[in-house]
């Protein structure tokens, strides 16, 4: 059993092996990546992107990236695709095969059924003298100078630079197609930024969210609605017209101010200028006033007709 310190000083030397073998990508760097971008680029096909063992597991992760970045892509198990899975390459796609060594026996079947179909080949390849770096139309160089692993054997390092790769490609892809926040949130709906970008007030609110009295409602109905509709406040309006506000801090200051309440009604505690919003406005957008005003709750209006109340707790229980 290794003593603390010792687990401490292993995971740093981690840290130092894999920053290293990163840092040493940057030399590595060739025309054959630009060239990687512009073949992307210009086809209207999908990347098929190819591993086996762990770079297999690299190679799924890096299609989730290029997906959730406007890339369609596929992966494609190398061992999978040698027993019927070859068929999911189409004419235009272009195919990205990551190896270590370049030189599995998979990788060896695979890449002459890929260049016999027309296909483009990308490798992502730590040998560049290995069968797969030279058989691609272009090979991008990860080879790192040792594993994390103190044997030099489990893939650590190796696996890393393959996935920086990855993402350095669907970045200058995304960055060159002006790739925006609002088109990130088409491919992330449930996400969080998707509910920033797409989330409505409309959204939020319901007919829970409509706690309102009239001017002349009695302090007792007054309470009896806030605690009912758990907003922390209500509407005043007469005749379908909003005219005020009352709050829960509105209650408090009228009973630390007024001795006798029996005759109080709702006019005399409302706050007549509530902020408000439309339905249509962002949540996120809403959050921004509530913070920036330093207030709980916004009156929503659809062309001066009242609609609820929308609270920041309602807000911030969306994740936003």
């Amino acid at each position: 059993m290794p003593k603390t310190k010792n687990i401490l000083k292993i995971a740093s030397s981690v840290f130092d092996i894999e920053s290293n073998s990163i840092s040493q990508l940057k030399s590595k760097l060739t025309d054959d990546f630009t060239m990687s971008v512009t073949e992307i680029l210009n086809s209207d096909g999908r990347i098929i992107v190819a591993g086996v063992g762990k770079s297999a597991n690299i190679a799924s992760k890096i299609v989730a990236t290029f997906n959730s970045t406007g890339q369609p892509s596929v992966f494609l198990h190398a061992a999978d695709a040698l027993h019927g899975d070859l068929g999911n390459i189409q004419k235009n796609d272009i195919v990205i095969c990551i190896s270590k060594s370049g030189n599995t026996k998979e990788i060896k079947l695979l890449v002459p059924l890929i260049k016999k179909l027309g296909n483009k080949i990308i490798s992502i390849c730590g040998n560049l003298n290995s069968y797969l770096a030279k058989e691609s139309n272009f090979c991008l160089d990860v080879s790192v100078e040792k594993e994390a692993c103190p044997n030099n054997l489990a893939p650590t390092s190796s696996t890393t630079a393959q996935l920086v790769m990855g993402d350095a490609l669907a970045v200058c892809l995304l960055e060159l197609r002006d790739f925006s926040d609002e088109d990130f949130a088409r491919f992330h709906p449930g996400g969080i930024l998707g509910k920033r970008l797409f989330l409505k007030v409309s959204d939020i609110i319901s007919e829970q969210s409509k706690a309102f009295v009239s001017p002349n409602s009695t302090l007792q109905e007054v309470i009896v609605e806030i605690s009912a509709k758990r907003l922390g406040s209500a509407a005043v309006i007469n005749q379908s017209k909003l005219i005020g506000i009352i709050t829960d801090g509105d209650l408090r200051r009228m009973l630390e101010d007024s001795p006798d309440i029996s005759n109080i009604i709702a006019s005399d505690i409302m706050s007549d200028s509530p902020r408000t919003i439309s339905p249509d406005m962002l949540a996120s957008e809403a959050l921004t006033i509530l913070e920036k005003n330093n207030i709980s709750q916004l009156i929503v209006l659809d062309n001066s007709e009242y609609k609820g109340i929308i609270h920041i707790h309602d807000i911030l229980k969306e994740g936003i």
